[in-house]
This record gives structure tokens, sequence and C-alpha cells, in this order.
């Protein structure tokens, strides 16, 4: 989840002397429409049982998440729009898209507990979005309050991408399913905390080691990503509680 609104949306003058838009910004907009076109295919590509496709989807909708942001702060180009925009886009993205993809391709066999747990998730992600709007500048840089919807989306997607690249049936395991999907989405909303990594400087410098590190880990995820992308997201989800219960424990 990023946030585009530095600044107020530029204005000119018109002949009359009212104040006018002038436009949008291109750039980071057209990053949020990337990501939404993305929310939206997986959801298509869901109804139309192709679950693995619907699954990468929703992960390359996170990657243009993450860059309208960045794109807007390095061009200077925030806006209130883009910000809610982005919101928008989100909703679709996190939201929606990997309720409904759960949805179509476990929890309809639950009957109306299928649906319930689909909207928990749903529901949850919207309010996540409205809370952290709310919250931009009140909030420690270095957390997140509740699990963040993009990180809520891959972990929900994960399984889908895994179960459906692995041929798993999740017919037996529907009740389960449905319980996970409903407690990511409670998560979204909880006050538990989560890293949220603005502290690492992507414009400094790092060893040479950690630079073959990373490149290793790359290529360890590539050789089976809807595996380690899934257990990867499972893992932060997880680190909240868990810290969080370290945190009760001290």
């Amino acid at each position: 989840m990023t946030d585009q609104n530095e600044h107020d949306d530029p204005i000119e003058l018109g002949e009359d002397g009212a104040k006018r838009p002038r436009g949008v910004y291109l750039l980071p907009n057209l990053f949020t429409t990337g990501a939404l076109f993305c929310g939206f295919y997986a959801v298509i590509a869901g109804m139309n049982g192709s679950f693995e496709a619907a699954a990468i989807a929703i992960f390359v909708a996170m990657v243009f998440d993450g860059l309208d942001g960045r794109v807007a702060r390095m061009t200077n180009t925030q806006s209130k729009f883009g910000a809610e925009y982005d919101s928008l886009s989100d909703m679709v993205s996190f939201g929606v898209a990997p309720a409904l993809v759960a949805f179509t391709w476990s929890l309809n066999e639950a009957g109306k507990w299928g649906w319930l747990a689909a909207f928990i998730y749903c529901a949850c992600a919207a309010l996540r979005l409205a809370r952290f709007n709310t919250q931009i500048g009140s909030m420690d840089k270095r957390f997140f309050m509740g699990l963040p919807s993009p990180a809520a989306a891959a972990t929900v997607a994960g399984l889908v991408w895994w179960a459906d690249v692995e041929q798993w049936d999740p017919s037996g395991a529907t009740w389960l399913i449905a319980l996970y999907v409903a407690v990511i989405g409670l998560l979204m909303v909880s006050n538990v905390l989560y890293n949220s990594g603005k502290e690492i400087n992507l414009k400094g410098r790092i060893s040479f080691p950690k630079m073959i590190a990373l490149v290793l880990v790359a290529g360890f995820i590539s050789t089976d990503p809807d595996l380690w992308l899934w257990l990867l997201f499972l893992g932060y989800t997880l680190s909240g509680p868990i810290l969080w219960l370290k945190r009760k424990a001290a």
C-alpha cells in the first residue's frame, strides 16, 4: 500500500478567474491503472477457472502498487487524486480480487460460511485501507498497524497459486481455507504491528556479499515461485502475531 498524498493537485485560473484543475499526473496514475487492471483481470480469470493466472495477476498488481508511490515521489507528482485513486485500486486488487478468487476456487463449497469468510476478508480490506488513509502522518513509519492489504492478498493468492500448480484438491479442506481467509482479513484490522521496511535505504550502498545474497535469494525463489512466494508472505503474516506474543511475554 503506497501513498501519493504529499501535495495538492495543481490548479490554474480560467478566463473567468475560477480555479480549474489542470488534470492528473500521467506516470504514477498509469502504474495505479496497471494495478487496477491486474485486480480486474484476476477476478475474470478466477471466474473462468484460471486460478494460476488469477493469483499471478494479484502479485503483478503488488509490483505496480509498489511502483506508483515511488514514482510519484521521485518525480514530485504526488496528489490527492493519486492517493484516492490508489486506495480504490487497492480495494479492487487486494480486497475484492483475492476474496472472489478464493471463493470461486474453494469457498463456494462451504455454502453461506464460504461467502461469509470471503466477505469478512473483503470488508476488512476496505476498513484497513480507510484506517490507513486516516493515520497517514500519525503512525511510526517503521510499522504498519494491522497486516497491509497487499501482503494479505499475497498470502491468500499464494495458497491458490501453489494449490493450482500442484493440482491439490481443496475440497477436503474447505472449512480450514474459510478460516484461513477470514483470519487473514481480521489481521488487517487488528492492532498488531508489522514491520514496514521503510527504514531500509534503497538509495544507499550495500556490501558486495549482501548483493550476492540478494541475487541468490531471487534465484532460489524463481525455482518454485508459487511455493516460496506463498511461504514468504505467510511468514510475514505470522510475524506480526509472533512478535506481539513475544512483547506480551517480555
